[in-house]
């Protein structure tokens, strides 16, 4: 049971991670609108993250196979297709000459995105909370029946 609760961990590491990545993202976009950053700076900041935030997705998504949470896999599917079909196509990086034409689409996609890793963020932080809830459970008073103790209620 405490492999569990390590795991929502990891998984609560990564979601912070895909937050921040996501996030940083967004601020780069807002800032070439506000033309604090011109475009080359843009592409080469945005570029140098697409790759780890596609890479993250990935394990994301894995880890929740691998450990059986086919819910959750299923929910992590989609985002990653469409990372996946993004690299395999060449489209996953920022080009400098069409970034104005781009600019709000682009804004669009990470809002949707940040949007889902922050769905994501409540789901794990509910899961670790019940993995602990379980773990100290189990671990203060031995196996812990859930059948007896609803119906002592």
């Amino acid at each position: 049971m405490a492999w569990e609760l390590i795991l929502w961990f990891i998984f609560f590491i990564i979601n912070i991670a895909l937050l921040a990545l996501n996030l940083y993202q967004i601020i780069c976009l807002s800032d070439l609108e506000s033309d604090y950053l011109n475009p080359y700076e843009l592409a080469s900041r945005i570029n140098a993250v697409v790759l780890p935030e596609f890479i993250l997705q990935g394990v994301f998504s894995v880890l929740f196979l691998l450990k059986g949470h086919w819910f959750m896999f299923l929910l992590t599917v989609p985002i990653t297709y469409y990372h996946t079909m993004l690299y395999m196509n060449r489209k996953h990086l920022i080009d400098v000459t069409e970034v104005f034409s781009v600019l709000s689409s682009q804004k669009k996609y990470r809002i949707i995105k940040l949007g889902f890793y922050l769905f994501f963020f409540t789901i794990v932080i509910v899961r670790i909370f019940a993995a602990g809830i379980l773990f100290f459970n189990r671990s203060e008073f031995g196996e812990l029946d859930i059948r007896s103790s609803v119906l002592e209620f």
